[in-house]
This record gives structure tokens, sequence and C-alpha cells, in this order.
């Protein structure tokens, strides 16, 4: 997740990495080795992994209005980074592909950019206009309007309960589908009226009643905790000796699958896996000042030993 800021560490095209030099810190960066970003973005992370000595950068995405975007802000640096289109979750097929067999670091940052959430077009926030769309790559797979076309409340309900641990969930998939059949569900501002209407409670709210729900719509849209798991053991097996996975995640699903499978990993296969973060790393003061979307971001990292 990146936002505009002023920070040096901005690339080009204004989108601020997010706890880079923690980044930076806790895959130990060595001269002359070879790492994988895994949700390239503007290429913001991937830069600054350059700057600290890795002779080779491996950038995967599975938008591809990102990967241009990641080739136009890395300018001079952009030979260092290999960019991939593809789904992180595809990571063996992908460094197979390239003849790659162990890497020295790999880091993913889960969730949605700010490049996505700011651009109206894509569909994600409830804050613009938008068309209905929310997938993260617009080539495959089906828009949210497409979804929730032909969804029942019952399966809707358990997504916005599931995905966003949102307690009005039956409400809101109830008022969601009733504007649908009603043809009210012209874009992103509609959808979120419905939901703040069925979701919103009394006074001032410390978060928009909107929120949870297109939390829960864009992880179903793009079947964002499908596979995590296992992406994240076929991540690790893929590390050198000494090599390290970090994992920035945004919310607690993502948040509590990360934790739970580095501890299983490292419990299971002691000599194998350590943990290098007992506790997640968050963001300082300065930086959430700078860059509030920062402010629930969790880092956690996770080393082979052996």
């Amino acid at each position: 997740m990146s936002t505009p800021g002023s920070s040096p560490l901005v690339p080009e095209g204004g989108h601020e990495p997010v706890l880079v030099e923690e980044v930076v810190a806790a895959l130990a960066v060595r001269p002359g080795g070879v790492y994988v970003d895994c949700t390239l973005g503007a290429g913001g992370h991937a830069r600054r992994l350059v700057e600290a000595g890795a002779a080779r950068v491996i950038g995967i995405d599975r938008d591809p209005v990102a990967l241009e975007t990641a080739r136009e802000g890395l300018g001079a640096l952009a030979d260092r980074v290999e960019v991939v289109h593809g789904d992180y979750r595809q990571l063996p097929a992908l460094l197979d592909a390239m003849g790659v067999e162990r890497v020295d670091g790999i880091l993913a940052d889960l969730g949605v950019s700010s490049m996505q959430l700011d651009d109206p077009g894509r569909g994600f926030s409830f804050r613009q206009s938008g068309p209905l769309d929310m997938r993260m790559d617009r080539s495959s797979g089906l828009p949210l309007d497409a979804l929730l076309a032909a969804v029942d409340e019952a399966t809707l309900a358990d997504v916005i309960w599931r995905y966003g641990e949102e307690r009005h969930a039956r409400r809101v998939a109830r008022a969601i589908l009733a504007a649908r059949d009603r043809g009210e569900l012209s874009d992103t501002a509609a959808l979120a009226a419905v939901v703040r209407r069925a979701a919103g409670g009394r006074g001032w709210q410390r978060i928009d009643p909107a929120t949870r729900t297109f939390q829960a719509l864009r992880i179903w849209v793009n079947d964002e905790l499908e596979g995590l798991d296992g992406f994240l053991e076929a991540a690790a097996r893929r590390l050198a000796p000494g090599g390290r996975l970090a994992i920035i995640a945004f919310h607690s699903l993502e948040d509590r699958v990360v934790k739970h499978t580095f501890r299983r990993l490292a419990a299971d296969g002691p000599g194998t896996w350590q943990l290098v973060t007992r506790r997640p790393i968050r963001p300082g003061e300065e930086e959430t000042s700078r860059n509030p979307r920062a402010r629930s971001a969790r880092l956690r990292v996770l080393e082979r030993t052996a």
C-alpha cells in the first residue's frame, strides 16, 4: 500500500511505499542478492531493495497498470528490476519459468494499493463514483457488478461477515440486493450510500460505515485470502539458507493467516525456519502522520536457517 507524500523514498508518480526501511532491515539485504517483490505496485519497495545492494529484483504484480507505472517510476533502475505480470500465488511457477531455484528474500505487500484506491475508474473507493469492478487484474475474473447480479442474500451476507467482519452483514446484504433489484446500483457511490444506510449508526463514527463491506467485496472479487497460506509455505521453501520472507498485511484476516502459518512452519521445521518477528513491526508516528494509510500495516518476517 502507498500514498502520495514528500518523502525522498517516494518514487516518480508520488506513491510512497509503506515500512520501506523496516522491510530493507528485515530482509537483511545482501549485496549481490536476488530478491522478489511479489506485489510490485509503483515499484517503491523494489527501488529501495536495489539501492540497498540487491543485484536482481523480480517484481511481480497482477495489475498490468501497476507494472507500467513501476517501469516508468523506476527510471534508471528499471534494468535491475524484472517486471512480471502474474499473481503472487503463482510464485513457484513464475520462478521456474525464469530458471530461478532459490532467492535471498521475498516481500509481499498484501491488499489494495493507493494507485488503485485513488483511481475512481477501478471501483475500489467508496468515497468516489466509479464502476462496480474492483478487480486488481482487469484482464481476468468477474467484476463486482457481475458477481452481485448472480449472488443470493445468504451468500452475500456470509461474504460481508467473513471478509469484512461487519456485524450488520445480513441487513447490508438484504439492502444491497433490494437496491440491485430496483436497478439502483449504478456505481460505487450508489452502493456506498446503500451500505451506509443499512450499516450506519447515529452520530460520529471512527470509520465510514461502508468501509467493512467494501473491504469484504474487494476480497471476494479478487479471492485475496484463497491460497494465501499455500503461498506463504511455497515462498518459504524457495528461500536460500539465511533468506527471509517479509509480509505486510493491512487487516486482521490476512495478518492472522500470516501469523499462524509462520508459527506453524517454525514449530514444524525447527532448524529450518525461525521467526524473526515475535510481534508484528508497525509504522512509527512520523510515517503514519505523513501517510495515514500506513496506520494498519503489520510486518512479519520468517527466516530460512538451513
